[in-house]
């Protein structure tokens, strides 16, 4: 009795294992199965895509290249945009500092005015008037703008601007200016306004 219910016993499992054996393999087969499938399906969809050619890739590459232009010249156009409203804004206010660098001598210049006609020491008044020049003087100096020197000197046609030619009233004048009708001025070394002058001949 306990030698047949062994040898059943070892045949049942012997029966379960190759069933076991089965269903592994048929998971298997279901598996190899559905990557095949997928493989297919990768295989057509790829395939769908077809292959550009040149021309189709060199409009492509035109395309990019446009977009890009477009863009380089839309940020220059804002850049050029900016920059031509920031100059309008320095113009407005560039001379914003010497104006308010004048407003000293002027308030001067007022107070000058208003006790002209009170004044009684004349000599006050001329020394009051100097000062202000002076002032004015100093004011143009830290600008950077210098008087030309004119009177007595060699006339020089790069700083003078020769108005009239009168006889030299001694040799050692001709070719020099005997008079300055009307100072010039540089600014920072350039000239501004040339000295008009009288030279002797």
């Amino acid at each position: 009795m306990d030698k047949k219910s062994s040898k059943k016993e070892k045949a049942k499992e012997k029966a379960m294992d190759e069933q076991a054996v089965e269903e592994i393999n048929e998971m298997n087969a279901e598996k190899d199965v559905e990557v095949k499938e997928e493989k297919e399906v990768k295989e057509e969809a790829t395939s769908e895509i077809p292959e550009l050619t040149e021309e189709e890739k060199a409009n492509e590459k035109v395309k990019e290249l446009n977009d890009k232009y477009l863009r380089l010249s839309a940020e220059y156009d804002n850049y050029r945009r900016r920059t031509l409203k920031e100059k309008m804004e320095l113009t407005k206010t560039a001379g914003e500092g010497i104006l308010l660098g004048l407003l000293p001598v002027i308030d001067d210049l007022d107070r000058a005015m208003a006790h002209m006609d009170d004044a009684k020491d004349m000599e006050a008044l001329k020394e009051g008037v100097k000062l202000i020049h002076t002032k004015f003087n100093d004011f143009l100096g830290q600008q950077g703008m210098k008087e030309i020197e004119a009177k007595d000197k060699d006339f020089d046609t790069d700083v003078h601007e020769a108005v009239t030619k009168i006889p030299a009233p001694t040799e050692e004048m001709k070719g020099k200016v005997i008079d300055c009708i009307e100072k010039g001025y540089t600014l920072h070394e350039k000239v501004v306004r040339f000295s008009k002058v009288v030279v002797g001949e």
